[in-house]
């Protein structure tokens, strides 16, 4: 019978001119990257890490938003996805506190569709909505793998590198590793496409409509509708359709200006004349590339870009193929890359790899198949050697939690959780230990999800810039004290440190004020190293 079942299975393949390594290979990689984006989840705050709050805006922020638990990133201003994040509160932009929480709203309005799902699938509820909008990226991830298989389905190993140089280039990778729009945007315009080749075209053009809403650009999408040929009636209905694809976003747009005032805004220096932020960039990666680092690999991964995507374009441009929908997309794509600003090049790598992604798709579609295409291809995906430094892990929140999971978690599975201040900087990980630096008195909250008061013991240890003394003092009593100078590391072990029901205050106060340590440019008084609260048992209610 087990013979019989392979058999069949074998045939599957077969018929289908599958090869089941290859396959194999697929479905591994698509575990990989599941198993990888569930590193992310942060027990109380969810995937929330992937959206990047920064501590200096919290301010600013919506107020109910303010109000849930979620990560922040301290002392960061955060990236791009707090804004979509926090618009995705009230899509309909009706929220006056938008003004002040969003850096350009009439801008970041233009791409509601993201921030309108998220509202949508999260059924209005501000702490769903932020899971959502973490979400969406890896949910198109996985979308976008499987409308691939029409182009690069598993039969052959060119065909995996074809189809993961997309899915795991570095562009798309940050798309999903920081909830940006450029991962969504290019399923929708591959979904468009692959509608259109099914012979579709009125559902295609609803898709392309619809990737309008989710980022500008992708109306250079509409270039598939282009005709072959050349023919007035064939030129006259894809200007309709294309005219359709555009709608959308324009009646959107109108809204924008009425409600919250112009959205001509094309970004500060996002578009510059031909080839000059090119230029740029590749006088920026030349320049700094001899002070690349095992620790700060950026200019390498920016060289790295700047080759694939010169590749990309060079033969999108010396190779037409105007009959090819992909082509006629991946040229649009390629003349905006010679249009674009220092604001999408600079940085390492630099937002160009995630706004070209479409681009990037057209090549891997249009390079013909064959061994003497190979070395093109690798060229063209060369961004996947950097990919893998996107998907670092959250670092520890700066207290790990010890004890039996009856201990650390309550009837309803809530558990311990901490809140550091903002005061603290940012969580720091090197080999198989952490640490997080405070710039001098500085508190954070345990809370105990438990009814009754819970047992602990204590483990840290200190290290200091200057010779100080640091007490910690537990719900206003003081538990330790001790001296630490620049040259030691004290430790200590404290047992028997009660923590009450709800909220418990853990402040570290010092004597000394702190200082900077070039090169570093932080205001630095202690570091917290490997702290963790072991949880012991629980004290029995007093009978009334």
């Amino acid at each position: 019978m087990m013979r019989d079942q392979w058999r069949k299975i074998a045939q599957w393949f077969e018929h289908r001119k599958l090869s089941p390594l290859v396959s194999l290979a697929y479905g591994a990689c698509v575990a990989a990257f599941v198993w990888t984006f569930c590193q992310f989840y942060l027990p109380g705050k969810g995937f929330t890490y992937l959206i990047t709050f920064g501590a200096r805006l919290e301010d600013s922020r919506l107020s109910k938003v303010r109000k849930l638990d979620y990560y922040v990133e301290k002392g960061s201003d955060g990236y791009d996805a707090q804004y979509y994040a926090q618009i995705a509160m009230d899509p309909s932009l009706q929220n006056k506190q938008l003004r002040n929480a969003v850096d350009s709203l009439p801008y970041r309005a233009r791409r509601i569709l993201l921030p309108a799902l998220a509202h949508l699938f999260g059924w209005g509820e501000p702490a769903a909505i932020l899971q959502v909008f973490a979400l969406q990226n890896a949910i198109a991830w996985l979308l976008l793998a499987g409308v691939l298989l029409h182009w690069f389905p598993p039969r052959t190993w060119e065909d995996l590198l074809r189809w993961a140089g997309v899915l795991f280039s570095f562009g798309l990778c940050v798309s999903v590793r920081n909830a940006l729009t450029d991962g969504p945007s290019l399923l929708l315009i591959a979904a468009g496409v692959w509608l259109i080749e099914r012979n579709r075209p009125n559902w295609g053009t609803a898709v392309l409509a619809l990737s309008g809403l989710a980022k500008e650009t992708n109306l250079l999408g509409a270039a598939s509708f282009a005709p072959q040929a050349f023919s007035w009636r064939a030129w006259g209905a894809a200007a309709v359709r294309g005219t359709l694809v555009a709608t959308p976003l324009i009646f959107w747009l109108a809204y924008i200006s009425l409600r919250v005032g112009p959205a001509a805004d094309m970004g500060a220096r996002n578009f510059a004349l031909p080839f000059v932020s090119y230029v740029h960039k590749g006088r920026e990666v030349l320049d700094t590339l001899r002070e690349t680092t095992a620790e700060a690999p950026g200019p390498l991964w920016s060289l790295l870009m700047m080759i694939a995507l010169t590749a990309q374009f060079l033969f999108l441009a010396l190779r037409p193929t105007w009959r090819e929908t992909w082509w006629r997309i991946g040229a649009s794509f390629a003349l905006l890359m010679v249009f674009l600003g220092d604001a999408v090049w600079e940085g390492y790598p630099g937002a160009a790899s995630r706004v070209l992604l479409p681009m990037q798709l057209a090549f891997n579609v249009l390079v013909p198949r064959g061994r003497g295409w190979v070395t093109l291809l690798v060229i063209g995906n060369l961004t996947m050697l950097g990919a893998a430094s996107v998907w670092k892990a959250p670092l520890s929140e700066g207290v790990e939690f010890g004890g039996s999971s009856r201990l650390l978690e309550n009837s309803t599975g809530t558990s311990f959780q901490v809140r550091f201040g903002r005061e603290w900087h940012q969580t720091e990980r090197g080999g198989s230990g952490f640490w997080t630096w405070s710039p001098g008195d500085a508190a954070l909250i345990v809370t105990n999800p438990h009814d009754q008061a819970a047992v602990a013991r204590l483990r840290l240890m200190l290290t200091s810039t200057t010779s100080r003394v640091v007490r910690l003092i537990v719900n206003d009593v003081t538990v330790w004290q001790a001296s630490v100078t620049p040259r030691s590391q004290i430790s200590a072990v404290l047992a028997d440190v009660v923590l009450q029901p709800g909220e418990n205050r853990f402040s570290f106060e010092t004597d000394t004020p702190a200082v900077v340590v070039p090169p570093d440019p932080r205001t630095l008084a202690f570091a917290l190293h490997n702290f963790r609260i072991e949880v012991q048992r629980l004290v029995p209610a007093e009978r009334p």
